[in-house]
């Protein structure tokens, strides 16, 4: 059975973190996963970014999602790994990630983390891979 949008976001809806940030699943499928938050004053550090962890946090689940467009539903991330390269500022981080291998049990990731402005500019933000296996459902 093909997963869908829906049930994308059925699955966000049923993590308590991901609703306490505000997170949408904005595309699912062929491979690929987006994640958006709009930022708010709760989630920006002392200098006014958004704090890193909460890039850390969308990379790691939209490496998550993407993976189960081809291992399915039943999956967790093994690891992560982040380089942050501009400070995010902007309205809304999109998380896109896409599967760069996957085999039976493990997929590896690849996310690109962008801050998007009020005027309609962009602005990478960071990079990740991750790697993700399947789990007993």
């Amino acid at each position: 059975m093909e997963l869908t949008l829906d049930d994308a976001r059925e699955v966000l809806a049923a993590q308590p973190f991901s609703v306490l940030l505000g997170a949408k699943v904005t595309a699912f499928g062929n491979s690929a996963a987006t994640l958006e938050i709009d930022v708010r004053p709760e989630l920006l550090q002392q200098n006014g970014y958004l704090h890193g962890g909460v890039l850390a946090y969308a990379a790691d689940n939209a490496i998550t999602f993407a993976a189960g467009t081809t291992l399915g539903p039943s999956v967790l991330t093994t690891g992560v790994t982040i380089n942050y390269l501009a400070p995010g500022a902007g309205i809304t981080l999109r998380a896109e990630a896409e599967v760069a291998h996957t085999g039976s049990r493990q997929a590896t990731c690849v996310c690109r983390l962008s801050m998007l402005a009020g005027d309609g500019s962009v602005t990478l933000s960071a990079l990740a891979q991750g790697t993700v296996r399947t789990v007993k459902p």
